[in-house]
């Protein structure tokens, strides 16, 4: 209904994106429909249509503690937004708010129980929202109406609130937090408009915006909640069908019986639609980043489970449940079902062994709580379960409160708020959004790029831009050029720009060209650097530089193959996660949960080539995108298309949306070899691949190393050579043997020697010596030697070894039971022969920079036994 409802009233519908974010550093997550239309609102992209709605599946974990408590908090949700980039600001969006919230032809609520708050200063916003229909005494002003996140875009809100009665309030009536937009469960916030029409500048100042935007978001699930009349949003048919099948999985419990128990199914059901549809776009389980979100989240969820009853994974079986509900606008969860839920179960089956150790750990703090003065398990091991085994702080508490303990909560907040502030270092201070650039915003001369052209020989100067400003004539270094046909390609979707020259009639150079953007209005931007002036209204020839052309052609058909080939030999589930199409080279991102193996790889560039050989016809087609889309085309990168885009196919293995350049056939990439298959995060993984001359250059090189170790060797033929080394390292083998073996013995017969200097320390036996042996591995079999002959109670032994000194120490029972620790005698000596080192108390070694303090670290040995 809200898409139909803006659709009528101008809207092009966008299609919901990942919730992974691509290429944008500032968010771990999309946590909002607003999140997605950056490009639109800081005028680097300027929409084909400025009226834009979408319903955008959101992720928010922020309040993860929340969830399950409240009504209102999920990390899971979809955002319902119309988005207006310059086109209509408050005169119309306040009006269609109130139409769509009111008129029965759409969602008919009680006009009575909606209110809004506004900006005290926006008396605009007071006044259209009285002539829309809402009553005056139905309008709060709030001071916290602005939306305003420091530097770039800002501008007064107003948001709408539905009462939903005092009998569904938890505070009373004269509460001074009893209003829209206090702090109740009475007046449900189901929507926000932000007016977009100031720019916060560095300096602290405020200035008008370019162009006002309009940002809205609604929350589905709380209208949701309305529409059926459900207490919160978990009891609405989004929810229930999760919660009734955890119910069968439990021991007889069921939702609303106890409050404990309610709370857990809820957080079973938030975590699950997370995390399903988080896996879906690409996400995977790790220590770091989203992929730590995800960890906690399963964690979490199997948690609350083992509370209602439920023994071992079970969240996994839930994940067809979600897509069921789900499958009309997101069928992407029912068609990952499986893999999906392997990498649940996968999590929760290691979360079981991690949970073992984790109660062993909590076992432990408890019973040294019970041993201390103050009864308490300190924040600082409350914090450690959580952050290493996933224990929330409650279970701990609870545990502790069963057994007349306390929990330091405050200090469990400062660790939290400490890695809070890791994590807001980690990603850096960027910017959310950026600031406008009117100039390049305000270039709407249409400008066409030309496919398939090396050289255009009468392209028209139609703009200039010079330290950002618009000029009629270019004489200096560096400027930026706009003609009305180009053959230069600028970057997009991994595709580096095209490098060249351009010349005037004439013949002379008169620019080069270091690089070419996409403007706001995707006229295509060359980077020049001058060599002679330019001036706008002329013509000039448009050189491109060919072989780096036909580099990023090759390059570029081979990354659709390679993705074809990675989905067909790992499945379906692998995403792309990034490319970059270099003339040298390419680099493919894709979401992984193991490493490849060697026969993966293998396959992979076995059947790119395979393609290449068949001598496949590249075919482009130009057309919309919902008959690409039944073409079988991959739709990546979220990318928004406009009314017409280009789909490249190559046979029925490999079609795609696609705007780069390619070769017209695939026997014209030659050669595909994978260089290298990496991890480049957790769940991410890289391939880097040659092709054509690179790949051959490559694979020479290699083909001359395999002869230089053939000659090595002296392996009569190649395929020798792994029989040869096989040979050559069974050889070394048997002769480390050897050296070990006489090496015992000579330690043997050394430690006769050495164990005769037996010294009377108080009345301890003690042997304190340095040995003259290889280092510490020789220390280590004397110590051996030493404890299987009796010899003495104390046995302190050094070595000189290539200039690093090493030093052990042993101690019998006797030493021990006079409390000596070989770990404090180790610490003692370390330092003076420049080293550190530690043990246990029986045995400890150490190493050192400082040979020469060896002597005199025996005797400080040596003089501590005495003292005991």
């Amino acid at each position: 209904m809200f898409l139909d409802f803006f659709k009528e009233h101008g809207h092009m519908i966008m299609p919901s994106a990942s919730l992974v974010p691509k290429d944008d550093p500032t968010l771990l997550w999309i946590n909002s429909g607003v999140a997605t239309m950056k490009k639109y609102f800081d005028g680097s992209v300027v929409p084909k249509n400025r009226r834009i709605t979408s319903s955008q599946k959101s992720i928010r974990t922020n309040d993860i503690e929340n969830v399950g408590k409240t009504a209102r908090h999920q990390t899971f949700f979809e955002m319902l937004g119309n988005f207006s980039v310059g086109d209509y600001f408050r005169e119309d969006a306040i009006p269609w708010a109130w139409e769509f919230l009111t008129s029965p032809k759409w969602l008919g609520l009680d006009k009575e129980k909606l209110y809004c708050t506004v900006y005290p200063k926006d008396t605009d916003s007071f006044r259209i929202w009285q002539e829309a229909g809402m009553p005056a005494d139905h309008i709060v002003k709030l001071e916290d109406n602005f939306w305003d996140i420091g530097e770039g875009p800002c501008g007064p809100d107003t948001e709408i609130f539905y009462d939903r009665g005092q009998e569904n309030n938890d505070v009373a009536e004269d509460d001074p937090e009893n209003y829209p937009g206090g702090e109740n469960a009475r007046y449900l916030e189901i929507w926000n408009i932000v007016f977009s029409q100031y720019n916060h500048l560095p300096d602290g100042t405020y200035v008008d915006q370019p162009h006002k935007n309009i940002d809205t978001g609604m929350g589905l699930e709380r209208v949701l909640s309305i529409l059926q009349d459900a207490p919160t949003n978990f009891e609405t048919d989004l929810f229930m069908p999760i919660i009734r099948a955890t119910e069968e999985m439990s021991a007889g419990k069921k939702y609303g019986e106890n409050a404990a128990d309610t709370v857990s199914f809820k957080i079973i059901a938030d975590h699950v639609r997370a995390v399903s549809f988080a896996i879906g776009d690409g996400a995977l389980p790790s220590n770091s980043g989203r992929g730590y979100v995800l960890r906690r989240l399963i964690r979490r969820a199997d948690l609350n489970g083992q509370r209602l009853g439920i023994k071992g994974a079970f969240l996994y079986k839930l994940v067809k449940v979600v897509g069921e509900i789900m499958k009309s606008h997101y069928p992407e969860v029912l068609n990952q079902e499986k893999f999906i839920a392997k990498v649940i179960k996968n999590e929760e089956d290691r979360f079981q062994a991690t949970l073992d150790s984790g109660l062993t750990l909590l076992d432990d703090l408890i019973e040294k709580a019970k041993d201390s003065d103050s009864k308490t398990i300190s924040g600082k091991d409350a914090f450690k379960l959580f952050d290493t085994y996933g224990f929330p702080y409650e279970l701990t508490f609870e545990s502790a409160q069963d057994e007349g303990l306390k929990v330091d909560k405050a200090g469990f907040d400062k660790e939290m708020e400490a890695q809070k502030e890791r994590a807001r270092k980690a990603r850096g201070n960027l910017q959310s959004m950026g600031s406008q650039d009117e100039t390049l915003m305000n270039i709407k001369d249409s400008s066409e790029f030309e496919y398939g052209v090396y050289e255009e020989k009468h392209a028209k100067l139609i703009d200039i831009v010079v330290n950002d400003e618009l000029v009629d004539h270019a004489d200096g270094e560096e400027a930026i050029l706009v003609f009305d046909k180009t053959p230069f390609y600028a970057e997009r979707g991994g595709q580096v720009a095209d490098h060249g020259n351009i010349y005037n009639q004439d013949g002379e150079l008169v620019a080069t060209v270091n690089d070419v953007q996409h403007a706001p209005n995707d006229q295509n931007l060359h980077y020049v650097e001058l060599v002679l002036p330019m001036e706008k209204g002329q013509e000039y020839v448009l050189k491109i530089d060919r072989e780096r052309r036909e580099g990023l052609r090759h390059s570029h058909s081979a990354t659709h193959l390679l993705h074809s080939a990675l989905r067909e030999v790992l499945g379906e589930h692998t995403h792309q996660a990034g490319s970059l199409v270099d003339p040298d080279y390419l680099r493919f991102d894709f979401t992984a949960i193991d490493p490849m193996t060697p026969a993966e790889i293998k396959s992979v560039e076995q059947l790119v080539n395979q393609k290449i050989w068949e001598a496949i016809q590249v075919k482009t087609t130009i057309t919309d995108p919902d008959t690409g889309l039944k073409m079988g085309a991959l739709a990546l990168f979220d990318g928004k298309y406009g009314e017409k885009v280009r789909v490249v196919q190559m046979s029925d293995f490999s079609t795609e949306f696609c705007g780069g350049t390619h070769c017209d056939n695939t026997n014209q990439i030659g050669i595909f070899k994978i260089i290298s298959e990496s991890a480049i995060g957790a769940g991410m993984r890289r391939i880097e691949a040659v092709t054509s001359k690179r790949a051959y250059e490559y694979l020479a090189e290699r083909s001359a190393l395999v002869d230089q170790v053939q000659t090595e060797v002296k392996a009569t033929k190649a395929t020798d050579i792994v029989e040869k080394i096989t040979t050559l390292e069974q050889n070394l083998h048997d002769t480390q043997k050897q050296v070990e073996e006489l090496n015992l013995k000579i330690n043997q017969a050394k430690s006769k020697e050495l164990f005769n200097n037996i010294q009377e320390v108080a009345d301890l036996t003690v042997i304190a010596t340095k040995a003259n042996v290889n280092g510490m591995k020789d220390l280590r079999e004397l110590a051996d030697n030493w404890k299987s002959s009796n010899k003495s109670d104390v046995l302190v032994l050094a070595a000189e070894n290539d200039g690093k000194a090493n030093m052990i120490i042993s101690l019998g029972d006797k030493a021990l039971n006079k409390g000596l620790k070989a770990g404090d005698l180790i610490k003692l000596a370390a330092p003076i022969f420049g080293g550190g080192g530690g043990g246990r108390p029986n045995m400890a070694q150490a190493g050192g920079k400082n040979p020469a303090g060896l002597e005199d670290a025996i005797k400080a040995v040596v003089d501590e036994i005495s003292k005991h």
